[in-house]
């Protein structure tokens, strides 16, 4: 018997402490299989990494908003009235913050969460 393989996308979520540098470190991934109804945001956020682009970094803040990511994937907050494609769009649009995701990407899958796990492994840490 073979494992039924799916599409799903992802964006890695990237912090970018000065804008104006241009400079960012990975702190996150993102990942949505319409097929699998499944939306989540894993992250991590290394404060050492994350000063040695800006020392004045305020860490909290920036783990705050990372927190908010999550929570607007499981459906949380003003997100709660969106549909699971609707909020990974949502959260992939370009933007302008301390906060962004990188281009999405696509992929074959046969457990998103499995998935996830392997690709925050590979791109994070």
């Amino acid at each position: 018997m073979t494992t039924r393989m799916t599409p799903y996308e992802y964006a890695i979520i990237q912090a970018v402490p000065r804008i104006e540098r241009g400079e960012l470190i990975n702190v996150g991934v993102l990942l949505y299989s319409q097929r699998h109804d499944f939306l989540c945001a894993r992250t991590h956020l290394d404060p050492a990494r994350l000063r040695a682009l800006d020392a004045g970094a305020d860490v909290d803040a920036i783990q705050k908003a990372l927190d908010a990511w999550e929570m607007t994937c499981r459906g949380g907050g003003a997100s709660e009235q969106m549909r699971l494609g609707e909020r990974f769009r949502w959260l992939v649009a370009p933007r302008s913050t301390i906060l962004r995701a990188g281009p999405v990407h696509m992929g074959l899958t046969a457990d998103p969460a499995v998935e996830l796990e392997r690709l925050v492994g590979l791109l994070v840490h």
